[in-house]
């Protein structure tokens, strides 16, 4: 895959989050899409994806803006640098309590591309950042 399709995928992937386009979105991941959740594990598989799209969903809504996207010459890996822009609707085990709060958290992710879809996410933001915005 080129670097340019590359660059176009992960826009993909960002404007189907972006549109709550969960099928589309989860079109874009290989069938054993490993995920890195951020300061959690590594779930494997799209339907463990799926899964967790719907608990973001109950408790978060956000969008990505000032998408920067970084790809290597082969396509086959890629970065994105962001702004997460949220609102958090109820209260997510272990965090602090939800009362519609916005927030503006930078975050970055990792990708490793195969056969023209996502194989790897990591996904990177300070939760400490995002406590501390939550809570005021």
């Amino acid at each position: 895959m080129s670097a340019e399709a590359t660059r176009a995928l992960i826009a993909s992937y960002y404007q189907a989050f972006n549109d709550g386009d969960h099928d589309a979105f989860l079109a874009l991941l290989s069938d054993q899409v490993e995920h890195d959740i951020n300061q959690g594990g590594r779930e494997t598989g799209v339907e463990k994806f799926r899964t967790f799209l719907k608990k973001m969903d109950a408790h978060y809504k956000e969008t990505i803006k000032d998408i920067v996207i970084m790809v290597n010459p082969d396509g086959s890996r890629a970065a994105a640098e962001f702004m997460v822009h949220g609102e958090y609707l109820s209260t997510d085990d272990g965090l602090p309590q939800a009362a519609g709060q916005t927030y503006v958290l930078p975050a970055g992710a990792f990708f490793t591309v195969t056969d023209n879809k996502v194989s790897r996410i990591s996904n990177y933001y300070n939760l400490t950042d995002w406590i501390e915005q939550v809570s005021r």
